[in-house]
């Protein structure tokens, strides 16, 4: 079972690392089960949120999962941050594809950074995916 390791890495023992201020079990964790039975994210920002807890957690199978095959890396390898929050700005849906606007806020070498993008995603098959996103100044 997965949930004491991810539990283990969370800054709280119950709360999303999504800063949904809901427990994990209730939030993220939902969509972060085994990819081969993966549900997805309801929407864009859910998923934008998961994708943020799997960063947090370092859960690169679901953020390869979760990424449109186009755009997708054939390989990931997460920086060493410590992740320390999340904003959304904006979501802006139809039915095929969305824009969610974002910070999040990491610290990296005990330094602290922000990182502001316009993420893309799209909804194939009943399922949303991550394209790509545009950092923001």
């Amino acid at each position: 079972m997965f949930l004491p390791i991810f539990m283990s890495r969370q800054k709280t023992q119950n709360t999303c690392p999504c800063q949904s201020k809901l427990a994990y079990s209730h939030c993220c964790q939902v969509w972060h089960a085994p990819v081969e039975n993966q549900p997805q994210g309801p929407d864009p920002e859910a998923l934008m949120r998961s994708r943020y807890s799997a960063y947090v957690l370092d859960l690169t199978s679901y953020l390869l999962a979760t990424w449109h095959p186009t755009t997708r890396p054939a390989e990931l390898i997460l920086e060493d941050f410590k992740w320390l929050g999340l904003r959304i700005l904006r979501v802006e849906t139809n039915a095929k594809s969305s824009v969610v606007e974002f910070i999040a806020r990491y610290r990296q070498q005990g330094r602290a950074y922000r990182l502001h993008e316009v993420s893309r995603f799209v909804c194939l098959e009943g399922r949303w995916f991550y394209i790509d996103g545009q950092m923001q100044s």
